[in-house]
């Protein structure tokens, strides 16, 4: 073996994988309007997550992870960046049932691009709505699924 944190990178992914094909066998079974159960998708991704971690394991423990320069993991990480991306994720959930998935959805958006270095957030915001308001209608009008209202109780 190369590099232990390598072998504990696809240890985790495979310990992953096991979490979410655990967390699939204990959603019912019942089928919805489309045909497939709410274990569908868990199950996807379990048995994705089972291949990554394989494979990355083999790569592991056969000289190291291809294509990886160790350079890389000398970064200094965005702390600020990860902070305004999980304060968007806080606040936007906050915010859907008090205003609406528009304007919570905008918000993550904006918090969000602000993480990536944006200093626009006017800018980040008409965005965020342009590309939030037809999911909205595409979601409530055409494919009739209920989420929490345009603006709080308008539309």
């Amino acid at each position: 073996m190369q590099k232990n944190w390598q072998v504990g990178i696809a240890a985790f992914i495979l310990m992953l994988s096991a979490v979410f094909g655990v967390g699939a066998t204990q959603l019912p079974a019942d089928t919805g309007y489309a045909g497939i159960g709410s274990a569908f998708m868990p199950a996807v991704v379990a048995l994705f997550l089972l291949l990554v971690g394989a494979l990355l394991m083999w790569q592991a423990c056969t000289g190291g992870f291809r294509n990886f320069t160790d350079g890389v993991v000398d970064l200094v990480a965005d702390h600020r960046g990860a902070l305004w991306v999980t304060a968007g994720i806080l606040v936007s959930a906050a915010l859907m049932t008090k205003l609406g998935f528009v304007v919570a959805a905008t918000t993550l958006f904006v918090c969000v691009a602000r993480g990536f270095g944006s200093k626009t957030w006017l800018r980040d915001a008409i965005t965020g709505a342009v590309l939030v308001l037809p999911v909205f209608w595409l979601f409530t009008l055409v494919l009739d699924v209920n989420l929490p209202h345009l603006f709080n109780d308008w539309f």
